[in-house]
């Protein structure tokens, strides 16, 4: 609600009022629909059948089988991109190819493709008056021209090499002959713009071969002259002699420092052997000597005879004294050889010493030679780039040449596409599809109309309803009470104030009927009503807002009172949210209204939150009657048996229609009442009881 106490009101659409529109005028829809449908049909019908057909082509390169594998690739090896496909696309929606289409099919002699041929005579008039161009003026293939580039489609299917050709015609054997013939065209003029260029390739390289040629024998003459004049002669591994040279001595200088380096550590064993005293025999230098090994052999014999004769003979024996003599001289003599063998070593490790000097003064000698060869390397390497660049490009013409020259004369060039679909004679048209026309015609012309109905109801406001209302009560209405003839108001007469107690004049009626006509007459907004009596007022006050609401009012009532009299008689449910839901701010505006059980009047219940936190917010409640009685008629708050300030709390008094419903009331309590309202500044009382009057309960005053 965006304007709670002005005089502007937030609507909504009644989507139940849209629909009971469409439904009241549900012939005039199914008229409209069946007309459309059937004319749609018939329409469709007497159209001319158009058929369609399809040719796909591949665009890939193709290079006949004879190409060698080692040639340098050609341009046209290369991946087609989408710039590439999307040229082949305009190259097939030349004028060029569908002209030369067109002559192969003398697509000019059909009238499809030309019917400004024979001419309407209408389209005389026009043409002698000026008011149009003379069609025939067109040679008979522009004018084809224009015609076939109508029913032509030619696009690249998405995320591939492939160009789709589509063509519609009124002949279906056409509609598929006319794309393959434009596909085996394309392939011919491509094959032929190949032709051409390989001959144009062929003439052209034939001069450059004979120049390269020439550049080629001098660049290789000068790598022969530089190489001879700066002594860089090649060895068999294609490296120049001083660099041969340095790497044989260096690995031979590497294998004498090994030699050196194992005579020397051998020699060194020995002596530390010897040195120490022990036995050599470990030694492999020692014991491969073959001396050594007989010395060996003769003391284990002369050791075992010494050992056999020591059983039988005394160490002072002569014999076992030879023995043991000459086992003493056979260790001297494996001493000796020892030492020999280490004067050997000794010999070895020197001999390498000197050969390893004299290999590092060979290598001092070509280090030197080798970086000059190094340095008159560069300018031989420069002579060899340049000759090897030059013989290159004379292989790759050669190549070129050989592959152009062949290709001319066996007229090898295919195209660089292939067709991997024929168009084949449709056997369906592809419109007009009857059926899904119909359909569709129907469809639109029943939403079509049903649109209608509810901008007319739009715009008129019937289907409009204002915020937080419920578009239409479920429940239906009760029979109208049987109501008496109208009465006068029944308005409290209030003399002026005096010292004295005021005095009370009622009027006649104090029916419910009587009220209900006076605030149809004063078109009253809010209703504030006060039952003294509790629930049998409040009792009185419902049937006041059901009568209202049968006179065609539309009316809400809020329930302010303690005991939640009106919202058992009306709510569909004791527990719907209510106003102490909405001054606690738990709920919606909207949430909070409902219908009456028996009536077209709605209700805002008692609720069930906190009263105190209700009490709270009790400062907006003028706030909400107002935002009610912008979309109501009229307002009814029922307070109950409420004191004079809580009803002045509702609405400002003088827009407010006060009903005190006296229904066992008594008269004194009952004016006394009127009183304090007046004094609060109310001055539209109305007096509400049953037909027989006021009655206090007690009979003598009732009589009175």
């Amino acid at each position: 609600m965006s304007n709670v106490g002005g005089a502007q009101q937030d609507v909504d659409i009644d989507l139940g009022g849209l629909v009971r529109a469409i439904w009241k005028r549900r012939m005039r829809v199914l008229l409209t629909t069946v007309f459309f449908t059937g004319a749609a049909f018939v329409g469709a019908s007497m159209i001319s059948p158009d058929y369609r057909s399809e040719t796909r082509l591949l665009i890939e390169s193709r290079e006949p089988e004879f190409s060698g594998t080692n040639q340098v690739q050609m341009p046209a090896d290369r991946e087609f991109d989408e710039s590439a496909i999307a040229s082949q696309v305009q190259v097939l929606r030349s004028a060029d190819l569908i002209k030369q289409v067109a002559r192969n099919m003398k697509l000019h002699e059909l009238k499809e493709f030309d019917p400004t041929a024979n001419p309407s005579a209408l389209s005389d008039l026009m043409v002698m008056f000026g008011l149009k161009k003379n069609p025939l003026d067109l040679p008979p293939e522009e004018r084809v021209l224009k015609e076939f580039e109508q029913k032509l489609q030619v696009y690249q299917v998405e995320k591939a090499r492939v160009v789709a050709i589509m063509f519609s015609s009124k002949d279906r054997k056409l509609a598929a002959a006319i794309p393959n013939e434009m596909a085996k065209v394309y392939l011919s003029l491509q094959s032929g713009a190949k032709l051409d260029s390989n001959s144009e390739a062929s003439r052209w390289l034939e001069p450059e071969i004979a120049n390269l040629r020439e550049k080629v024998r001098e660049a290789e003459a000068k790598v022969a002259d530089y190489r001879a004049t700066s002594d860089l002669l090649l060895s068999s591994d294609n490296s120049n002699f001083a660099t041969k040279q340095l790497n044989d001595i260096s690995a031979e200088l590497a294998r004498v420092r090994s030699e050196r380096a194992s005579a020397e550590a051998r020699a060194e064993g020995v002596r530390t052997t010897l040195a120490s005293g022990r036995d050599a025999d470990t030694l492999n230098d020692v014991v491969g000597s073959q001396m050594i090994q007989r010395l060996k052999e003769n003391e284990s014999n002369i050791q075992g005879q010494i050992a056999d004769l020591s059983t039988s003979l005394l160490d002072g024996h002569p014999r076992l004294k030879g023995l043991k003599s000459q086992l003493q001289g056979i260790r001297e003599q494996i001493r000796s050889e020892t030492q020999k063998i280490l004067a050997s070593l000794d010999n070895e490790a020197g001999v390498a010493r000197l050969r390893e000097r004299q290999l590092i003064q060979q290598m001092n000698t070509l280090k030197a030679a080798s970086a000059k060869a190094g340095e008159d390397e560069v300018g031989l390497r420069a002579l060899e780039r340049e000759a090897t660049a030059q013989r290159q490009l004379l292989e790759t013409y050669l190549a070129r040449y050989r592959e152009a020259t062949s290709r001319v004369g066996s007229n090898a060039t295919p195209a660089d596409a292939r067709i991997i679909s024929k168009a084949v004679e449709p056997t369906e048209a592809y419109f007009p599809k009857v059926l899904p026309i119909t359909i569709v015609a129907g469809l639109a012309s029943f939403l079509v109309s049903c649109v209608v109905i509810m901008l007319a109801e739009l715009f008129s406001g019937r289907a409009l309803r204002p915020v937080g209302v419920d578009p239409e009560p479920v429940i239906k209405p009760v029979a109208a009470e049987t109501r008496t003839p109208p009465q006068p108001i029944p308005a409290v007469k209030m003399a002026p104030a005096t010292p004295k107690r005021e005095e009370v004049a009622f009027d006649e009626d104090f029916s419910i009927a009587a009220i209900a006509d006076h605030i149809e007459a004063r078109q009253a907004r809010v209703v504030v009503s006060v039952s003294p009596s509790g629930d049998k007022g409040s009792t009185n006050v419902v049937m006041l807002a059901r009568l209202l609401a049968e006179n065609g009012r539309r009316i809400v009532m809020i329930d302010l009172t303690g005991s939640a009299c009106p919202s058992r008689l009306m709510a569909q449910s004791r527990r719907l949210p209510g106003i102490t839901n909405l001054l606690a701010g738990e709920v919606a505006f909207s949430d909070t209204i409902h219908a009456d059980r028996l009536s077209d009047a709605h209700i805002i219940p008692a609720g069930d939150a906190d009263p105190a936190q209700a009490m709270r917010g009790i400062d907006r409640l003028p706030m909400i009657v107002d935002a009610l009685a912008n979309a109501y008629d009229t307002v009814l708050v029922e307070c109950g048996p409420a004191a004079t300030a809580a009803v002045a709390r509702v609405a400002r008094a003088n827009d407010v229609t006060v009903v005190i419903s006296a229904l066992g009331t008594a008269p004194d309590e009952m004016v006394a009442l009127v009183e304090n309202l007046g004094e609060a500044g109310f001055s539209d009382i109305l007096l509400m009881m049953d037909s027989d009057g006021p009655r206090s309960g007690d009979p003598d005053r009732d009589a009175a």
